[in-house]
């Protein structure tokens, strides 16, 4: 039977949304794809500005951790991914340990994935960090200065060939020129321990230049 409406009655509702509607969903849409890719920009350029500058600072450290040329690049990489992805979150420390921290858990995840763990460090039991004159850190020791003056692949090589700990925290501080505050937050160990590395370091790679400099006269 076919039932016809009033001239007075409403028109039946429509199944579905009006078109203005749909349109102004999909330019919400847009705009809010706009704003997100505006903020993922300035977040990448932000973290641009503030990573970049260190950037040869933590390919240094991890060429003198990796030993090669090639899973350095690699370990940058990925050393980079990862503080991008946690940039948001980042309240500090400084950038550059922070960098340099991220780092260092790369190259041990990969060595870790070798099935390679780094040489542990006999480090003497009796060093404290409340020790340590932190006010009077030496600027330039002579190791630092001979590192500078002598740039060559027989250092390069002399430091590569220092048990993995005190290579490490050796050149965090003669090369990254880290405080022994942010070395010890790098390396996860007390400040104690870091002097007490450092002190060998310099004179391991002090008796190998020695030898090196004898073998070559």
């Amino acid at each position: 039977m076919l039932v016809r409406l009033p001239a007075s009655s409403p028109p039946p509702p429509f199944c579905g949304r009006p078109a203005s509607d749909g349109r102004q969903r999909e330019r919400t849409g847009r705009e809010t794809m706009a704003g997100y890719a505006d903020a993922e920009h300035d977040r990448a350029r932000r973290f641009r500005d503030a990573a970049l500058p260190y950037l040869d600072d933590v390919f240094t450290l991890a060429r003198y951790l990796m030993r090669n040329a090639a899973d350095a690049d690699d370990a940058v990489q990925e050393c980079y991914l990862r503080a991008l992805r946690h940039f948001d979150s980042y309240r500090g420390p400084a950038m550059k340990p922070w960098l340099l921290t991220i780092l260092r858990n790369v190259c041990n995840a990969e060595f870790a994935r070798r099935g390679r763990q780094p040489a542990p460090a006999d480090d003497p039991p009796d060093t404290k960090p409340e020790d340590v004159p932190l006010w009077q850190e030496p600027q330039a020791s002579p190791e630092a200065v001979l590192l500078r003056q002598h740039d060559s692949d027989t250092m390069r090589k002399l430091v590569a060939a220092l048990p993995q700990p005190f290579r490490e925290i050796l050149v965090l501080r003669e090369i990254n020129d880290l405080s022994y505050q942010d070395i010890a937050e790098v390396a996860g160990v007390p400040v104690g321990t870091v002097m007490s590395r450092l002190a060998r370091a310099r004179a391991m790679l002090r008796a190998a230049w020695n030898v090196a400099e004898g073998a070559a006269s």
